[in-house]
């Protein structure tokens, strides 16, 4: 398995509806002197080329070939969306580094998603608790990095009370703003007739009369009753999902795979795995899906052709030294030759040999953090609103 390179990404519409080169002398960047007289950049300047959109950010491949993420949240989404930005603009950004991806998150970006109308004593009770949150989930964070499995669902446990509480005073506000959609304009949403899939007239008539209880409901902040009202909505259009989404054959599903050998009786061993899984899967039978796609996958598992080294590494952006490369090809051709079922103390033992060889090379490829204050796009200046 590849290490991952981990990224913490933001969690609004759960807290609200449910909801390159660093030149900071030549660019002018201010910065202060502490008392332990060590220098300390306020803002810094990265110049360099977009490589992904993701969100309220950016990964951006700076003049210098370092790697950073450029976060946006001082932005507002109208400016966002004048920028146009692409992958492959160059742009020049202003900004302050962060320590992780949850500094980005501050309450200040947090608010944006708010409707205007929540009051100040309601603002200082979520301020403490976004606070409280991002305590926790920092620490929830380190005792995972720790191994300590027990602290790290402790925190993760009163985050998610904290989260209902914050839900409770945030949800009136929403309500109150909400415009719901009409019944036809909420059921063209899921592109029906677009498939030439027509809904029996009964089955409309149901669906519109089940729809406005269910908004009628919400609006009275009845939510486990609205609940109730929305399952009953999705059980009489589930049939007419299944002619939209019709599930895979066996043979769709294999195409996936690239198999090496497979014998005819194993493959005919698997098709009746998945068409049980299938079957076990309309029934709700969770237990037993997980069963069947288990064995599933352990026959797959035997005769998936591996990746090469080569094409193993190609997907990581750096390159390693030869030294380093001939150390590695090894471990991975070792590991390929171990029984997974057999040898999994020793796969797992080759593998964090394996990852400690790449360490550096994760760490001197580490995106560099910056919360951005100013950008520059194509000459134009854009400064938070």
């Amino acid at each position: 398995m590849k290490k991952p390179i981990k990224k913490s990404w933001m969690i609004a519409s759960a807290l609200t509806i449910g909801m390159a080169v660093l030149t900071p002398l030549q660019a002018g960047a201010t910065a202060v002197e502490p008392t332990n007289g060590v220098t300390v950049q306020i803002e810094q300047q990265i110049t360099g080329t977009i490589k992904n959109i993701n969100g309220d950010g950016i990964d951006l491949k700076g003049r210098d070939g370092k790697n950073y993420y450029i976060s946006f949240y001082k932005f507002s989404e109208e400016q966002l969306e004048q920028m146009k930005l692409v992958a492959g603009q160059e742009i020049t950004v202003e900004g302050s580094v962060a320590e992780d991806y949850l500094d980005f998150f501050t309450f200040e970006a947090y608010k944006k998603y708010l409707p205007n109308e929540v009051s100040r004593d309601d603002l200082t009770k979520l301020e403490k608790m976004f606070n409280e949150v991002r305590k926790l989930e920092k620490e929830a964070a380190k005792a995972v990095e720790n191994k300590e499995k027990e602290v790290a669902e402790k925190k993760y446990e009163e985050m998610s009370n904290i989260y209902v509480e914050m839900r409770k005073i945030t949800r009136p506000y929403f309500l109150a703003n909400w415009q719901p959609q009409t019944f036809e304009e909420y059921l063209g949403d899921y592109e029906f007739s677009e498939n030439n899939i027509v809904i029996a007239e009964n089955d409309k008539k149901q669906l519109e009369a089940i729809y406005e209880e269910w908004v009628k409901l919400e609006k009275d902040g009845q939510e486990e009753k609205a609940n109730e009202k929305m399952e009953k909505f999705h059980g009489i259009l589930k049939p007419y999902f299944d002619e939209l989404y019709p599930p895979m054959t066996f043979e769709e599903y294999m195409e996936g795979f690239e198999l090496v050998d497979i014998p005819a009786e194993t493959l005919a061993k698997l098709k009746n795995l998945y068409e049980d899984a299938r079957k076990a899967e309309k029934d709700d039978n969770t237990d037993l899906l997980n069963k069947l796609y288990g064995e599933f996958y352990d026959i797959i598992d035997q005769f998936i052709k591996p990746q090469t080294f080569e094409e193993y590494m190609a997907d990581f952006e750096f390159k390693v030294s030869k030294a380093d490369s001939k150390q590695l090809k090894q471990l991975y051709e070792e590991i390929l030759k171990l029984d997974k079922k057999e040898e999994h103390a020793k796969i797992e033992e080759k593998w964090e040999a394996f990852h400690t060889i790449l360490e550096p090379y994760f760490k001197a490829n580490k995106e560099v953090l910056i919360a951005a204050s100013k950008l520059i796009i194509n000459g134009q200046e854009y400064l938070p609103q």
